[in-house]
């Protein structure tokens, strides 16, 4: 990763993110990531006094007073598929998984009944080229799809959600709970992730809550934010999900988004001044 810095006599008001990683804000200040980076949350970050409303949150709660505006993302129908991953635990809190857990990087939600068992979880991380490393049956993961108004085909990162020619899109994130397990009638993962047909089944949302947010993941833990704007849609309830079927899907050779593991999770955004009003 590298980072440039230019000087600057205007304030920093706004975004512009380019498939060549360039970050601008204002006028003055370019960022140089790369969108591996840039998705993981471990660059382009801005003083959260600056940044525009915050995500992960907790959906239960309305109460935001984020002045920074941005229009709502097209329906997910209506744009493109650009990138699929997971976290676990869940990053968001809703009434369907309430219960704190985990530790590091993760450290999230569990749904409802589905606390990990003492002494699980011993191995973590990265995992093999066959499947994904340290999920195991009654862990919680939240997977999101990324959906770009860019005309781009599905690939790994937040890069495969720009291009060339298309450097300020609208994004909108699905995101869904689920609990794993081995027992029916688990969803298959399979299923919720073939593009083949030139869109993707995402599996309907319980009770779902759409608001303006961010980008997320471990990497904004640090008290710094993110700048990307994002229109979330996400799930209050848990669903079951075939251990199985994650783990057939994970590995840099078996799928298009070169995902082999569950992503750390940032932890819930609390204060009212990085939220925006859920209406």
């Amino acid at each position: 990763m590298h980072l440039r810095r230019k000087s600057t006599a205007c304030a920093l008001k706004g975004s512009i993110v380019t498939l060549s990683s360039v970050v601008v804000f204002g006028c003055g200040l370019s960022l140089v990531v790369s969108p591996q980076a840039a998705w993981a949350g471990n660059a382009n970050k801005i003083s959260c006094v600056k940044a525009g409303p915050q995500a992960p949150r907790d959906i239960t709660s309305l109460t935001g007073s984020n002045a920074i505006a941005f229009a709502k993302a097209p329906p997910a129908g209506k744009m493109n598929l650009c990138d699929i991953h997971f976290h676990k635990f869940a990053e968001h809190r809703a009434s369907g998984y309430t219960q704190l857990t985990g530790k590091g990087d993760h450290k999230g939600y569990v749904c409802n009944g589905h606390a990990p068992k003492a002494g699980a979880h011993k191995t973590g991380g990265h995992g093999p080229s066959t499947g994904c490393g340290g999920i195991e049956n009654g862990d919680t993961v939240e997977v999101h799809w990324v959906f770009t108004t860019c005309d781009v085909k599905p690939g790994p990162t937040l890069g495969s959600c720009f291009s060339d020619t298309c450097k300020n899109p609208q994004l909108r994130v699905e995101a869904r709970v689920f609990y794993l397990s081995d027992k029916k009638p688990a969803g298959n993962f399979g299923s919720f992730s073939d593009y083949s047909s030139g869109r993707v089944s995402v599996p309907a949302a319980k009770g779902a809550v759409e608001y303006s947010g961010s980008t997320t993941g471990s990497g904004y833990n640090d008290g710094t934010c993110s700048p990307f704007k994002v229109t979330w849609n996400v799930s209050s309830s848990c669903t079951p999900l075939q251990t199985a079927s994650i783990n057939n899907w994970c590995g840099k050779d078996k799928n298009a988004f070169k995902e082999d593991h569950a992503h750390g999770v940032r932890l819930l955004v609390k204060d009212a001044k990085l939220l925006s009003p859920i209406k």
